[in-house]
């Protein structure tokens, strides 16, 4: 029942998709507005193809429907309620579903959006760019990664659950979904600048449009980022949280290029400059997110994170070869279109500090790109597997990460037109007294090095220059000096501020030692902390057996497990954290006595030994809090402003300004 109901739900949503395409290139190709009008039945039946499929999987996996080939591959009665839900992302094909559903949405929102303009060509070919990657999404559903194949189960069979690594914490819930937020929203700004490439109206108008929904997806996909460190954190027990591992690389690449979007957006706006470059960060920053979805689903790396091997993986890489060929096949036709009438008038302004940023972000980019791919392409080209470790990433981005923070706290303190170093050494004073208060500070303290102490200072520089920017604003304004894309970028500038050097010290200045404990009372002490071992305790739920590792960490007690998931023959450990604003302690279990071997017993008093890794890192906490900051920020700055230049009566002016420009 399930299988066939789901099986018919893709049938429909990938039917609907190609009558939208269908429907809205003939309503282009003959000027027909009452066929792109008919795009809102198509999005219907698409929203209801792509719910239902989500409702009929997830009713699957709670009523453990074996006869769905994904249940019986992932499901089981023993996983937990809520990562029984999880499980619908925690694999191929469920990812997959999710995507959709979170694709169609988008779709929905665009439609309703525009409802009263669908006649404008430019909503057209917005629309028929998504039905296309919708078209594309329900075709692998129907086929390679098809969620709904029958299985025939034997009596009493019950499957093995999701990974054990993915049922082990609650943030699995979360971070997949938000990430796909962030993810799949680059499609909408990205089918808003193939629609201004096919229409020919090359104006600001359609920027601002995008503006909005490509900081919605940059906001998303900057919290999914934090969730997923944080869940790396708090799971994996090595004491990091970003290890440069392929998959979060492929995350963190259209982070970098839709970051530099939204900043030389501003310059296009002001001064009619960098339409090209910003035409091509939207559609490299779509692209981004198509390659990412093959290097963690096309089974070409191992990573905690990727798939299994699947067939996908070739029509995900002939449709980011088709969509690069399409986006560049564009740009270099509305060529003579896109030069800007613009120019910089000094490189010590605004707009100069805003085109070196973009050269940073775009280098940051190519050498997380290359480090990604460059063992993938070594593979198919010879065989052998290589892999480019952190020492290559660290050394690499390194200089470009100090340049960007020195133009985080520069950039906002200069004009738009030509300024002069009297007005920037005036404005910079109390930025450069922070970031000098901030090294002298971090020296006070402990911190040694030259990177880790230079990353505080201008850490500390960065975030006084947004602090500046938002004291004179709220000056200016009261509290409604916050709101808006100009303050709401000073909050997330200073949440990067936060993360910049919480990074650089965490990962800088972290000690790790292991201890082994024979007996309760064992004490320790490490980096100024008292550990006590407090005994062992065994806890049997229905999906695992918890060996379970009491320790006093200055007085308050941490429980550190051994996991084993018997039906999926894994082992995996369950780290314990204190965390305060000034360090972390993390406890992790490496061994454990076994009691079949007379090694020791549950209260730890036998001869066995329990070996445990503690970590201690500074300022982990605030890795967490900045991410809170730069979300916040991120509201902040998508709140409209009604008396602003760029609100919606602009959005409005500036689009039938273009309108009319293109009818005449």
């Amino acid at each position: 029942m399930n299988a066939t109901l789901g099986t018919l739900f893709v049938a429909l949503g990938l039917a609907a998709s190609v009558a939208g395409i269908v429907t809205v290139a003939v309503g282009l190709a003959t000027r027909t507005p009452s066929l792109v009008g008919r795009s809102r039945t198509w999005a219907v039946l698409l929203a209801v193809a792509a719910v239902g499929q989500v409702v009929v999987m997830e009713r699957a996996l709670i009523t453990r429907d074996f006869t769905v080939a994904f249940v019986a591959e992932h499901g089981s009665h023993r996983t937990p309620a809520l990562f029984n839900v999880a499980t619908l992302w925690s694999a191929l094909e469920g990812s997959i579903l999710l995507w959709v559903l979170i694709l169609v949405g988008y779709l929905v929102l665009v439609v309703r959006r525009f409802r009263d303009r669908l006649d404008d060509p430019m909503v057209g070919w917005t629309l028929l760019v998504m039905f296309a990657v919708c078209a594309f999404f329900f075709l692998l559903l129907a086929g390679p990664a098809q969620p709904f194949g029958r299985f025939e189960p034997w009596a009493g069979y019950d499957g093995p659950g999701p990974n054990p690594l993915l049922q082990n914490h609650v943030l699995m819930a979360f971070h997949p979904p938000v990430l796909y937020l962030g993810y799949v929203g680059f499609t909408v700004p990205f089918a808003l600048a193939v629609a201004a490439l096919a229409t020919g109206r090359m104006g600001e108008g359609w920027l601002l449009e995008a503006r909005r929904w490509t900081l919605t997806a940059w906001g998303c996909l900057t919290v999914g980022i934090i969730l997923g460190a944080w869940w790396s954190y708090e799971v994996l027990g090595w004491g990091g949280y970003w290890a440069w591992d392929p998959v979060e690389n492929a995350s963190f690449l259209p982070w970098l290029t839709g970051t530099a979007y939204l900043h030389s957006v501003m310059v296009q706006e002001r001064r009619g400059m960098l339409r090209v470059w910003n035409l091509s960060l939207l559609c490299a920053t779509f692209a981004l997110t198509i390659l990412g979805t093959f290097i963690t689903r096309s089974g070409v790396l191992e990573s905690v994170h990727a798939f299994t091997e699947s067939g996908i993986g070739p029509l995900l890489l002939g449709f980011f070869a088709l969509v690069v060929a399409t986006t560049v096949g564009l740009i270099a036709w509305r060529g003579d279109a896109l030069r800007a009438p613009g120019s910089i008038e000094s490189p010590l302004s605004r707009t100069g500090a805003f085109l070196g940023n973009n050269l940073l972000f775009g280098a940051f980019a190519f050498v997380v790109l290359l480090g990604t791919v460059f063992p993938l392409l070594v593979e198919a080209a010879q065989g052998d597997r290589i892999a480019v470790g952190n020492p290559y990433f660290e050394r690499m981005t390194m200089p470009v990460g100090f340049a960007l923070l020195f133009l985080m706290a520069v950039a906002p303190a200069l004009p738009w037109g030509r300024g002069t170093v009297e007005v920037l050494s005036v404005r910079l004073r109390w930025p450069a007294i922070a970031g000098a208060a901030a090294m002298v500070l971090a020296v006070v303290l402990g911190g040694r090095g030259w990177a880790p102490t230079l990353a505080v200072g201008l850490g500390g520089f960065a975030a006084g220059g947004a602090m500046r920017h938002l004291i004179l604003a709220v000056r200016a304004r009261g509290l409604r000096g916050l709101v808006g894309r100009s303050s709401g970028g000073m909050v997330v500038h200073v949440g990067v501020a936060v993360v910049a050097v919480a990074f650089a010290c965490s990962s800088s200045f972290v000690r790790q030692a292991e201890f082994r404990f024979n007996a309760v009372g064992d004490r320790a002490t490490f980096a100024g902390h008292q550990l006590v071992f407090d005994g062992l305790s065994t806890v049997k739920l229905p999906e695992k057996t918890e060996t379970r590792v009491a320790v006093m960490v200055d007085g308050e007690r941490f429980e550190p497990a051994i996991s084993v998931f018997p039906y999926a023959g894994q082992t995996i450990g369950t780290p314990a954290t204190r965390s305060t604003v000034r360090d972390d302690v993390q406890l992790a279990v490496l061994a454990v006595p076994d009691p079949d071997e007379g090694l020791g017993d549950a209260s730890g008093d036998g001869s066995g030994s329990t070996v445990v890794r503690v970590t201690v890192q500074p300022l982990v906490a605030w890795l967490w809090i900045g991410g809170a900051v730069m979300a916040i920020g991120t509201a902040l700055a998508a709140v409209p402003g009604a008396g602003s230049p760029t609100g919606r009566a602009r959005r409005r002016d500036l689009l039938a300004e273009e309108i009319s420009e293109q009818s005449t």
